[in-house]
């Protein structure tokens, strides 16, 4: 039985101000795939991804959602896009997941954070700012606010920049778990990695 199909993308082009970045690109991501996207900077990576969050219009082409998904997508952004000086602790960040998703929320929203808090294994500094994290306690940080709502859809953008080894196979660990409830694409130009963790690699030229 075929896995139901997520996300359906067809002659995609894309790019900012009439300039193609993405030309004629199809793809098709089911129901807990995990796809490695690679590809040399400035392939256009980075503006699929924001074409599958709404953050770009595509130029022409079309992509089509499983019904309901557009409020299930979980991302995790590069590290560059993180400003670590903004006053706000580990808890308050992974809290700040359940307002990006405008769906219904059940149950205790304390309760679904302390529950994210731990399974991320982030307790002892649930309080702690953002700015005095190591590497791995901000991947964490980030990684607990992009599942705080269950997706069923996580997408990673450039998980390895955050560069903390002593996390790297325990994070790879949560991410192999993840995947046998929720689809996966992996952003990456890491190859090695991409290939270890990865059922299905798509490459952008």
């Amino acid at each position: 039985m075929m896995n139901k199909l997520l996300v359906n993308i067809k002659h995609l082009c894309a790019g900012y101000n009439d300039q193609v970045v993405l030309n004629d690109i199809s793809l098709k991501i089911y129901e807990r795939d995990f796809l490695g996207i690679t590809g040399p900077n400035g392939s256009g990576k980075t503006t699929l991804v924001k074409v599958i969050l709404g953050l770009n219009k595509p130029l022409s082409g079309h992509i089509e959602f499983a019904s309901g998904l557009e409020h299930r997508i979980g991302y995790m952004p590069q590290i560059n896009w993180i400003d670590k000086k903004f006053p706000i602790v580990v808890s308050e960040v992974i809290a700040s997941g359940l307002n990006t998703h405008h769906c219904r929320m059940t149950g205790d929203t304390k309760k679904r954070v302390k529950e994210t808090i731990a399974e991320m294994g982030l307790e002892n500094i649930a309080e702690k700012p953002i700015g005095e994290l190591s590497g791995g306690q901000l991947q964490r940080t980030l990684l607990g606010r992009a599942i705080i709502n269950r997706p069923e859809l996580l997408i990673l953008d450039e998980p390895n920049s955050y560069v903390d080894a002593a996390f790297e196979s325990h994070f790879n660990q949560l991410l192999q778990q993840m995947n046998r409830q929720t689809a996966i694409v992996l952003i990456s130009h890491d190859m090695d990695n991409i290939h270890s963790l990865t059922h299905n690699v798509f490459t952008l030229n």
